[in-house]
């Protein structure tokens, strides 16, 4: 498999979806798939799950808020429907790398309030 220099992924950091629609998420992932979710302003996440370190849903206002400040999505970018962190041996590495193949990050690296950047 061809590898794109200067990413080297170490491990899915996280997955899950984006809800448009938090009961009916919190419906079919808690209570009909049983999942042990630890809720917190309506982000569900856990660490139990095998073959992910976190799985999460996230509400879209909540990514919208992270990503560009607002709880609105910007009409001009296509809403997302998952989510998914891979942790990398060098942020700024890959950052470079997925840029000079045209990729446009949402939001530059930075630390986040929990310490990952």
């Amino acid at each position: 498999m061809a590898k794109l220099e200067g990413i080297d992924i170490l491990f899915v950091a996280g997955f899950g979806p984006v809800s448009h629609d938090h009961d009916a998420s919190t419906k079919l992932y808690r209570e009909t798939l049983g999942i042990p979710f630890k809720e917190e302003n309506n982000y569900l996440h856990t660490d139990q799950l095998e073959g992910v370190k976190q799985f999460a849903i996230w509400p879209l206002s909540q990514a919208a808020q992270s990503c560009f400040g607002t709880t609105e999505w910007p009409g001009d970018l296509p809403v997302p429907q998952a989510w998914l962190e891979f942790d990398v041996a060098d942020v700024d590495a890959a950052t470079v790398a997925l840029e000079a193949q045209g990729y446009k990050p949402l939001v530059a690296a930075r630390e986040e309030p929990w310490g990952q950047t």
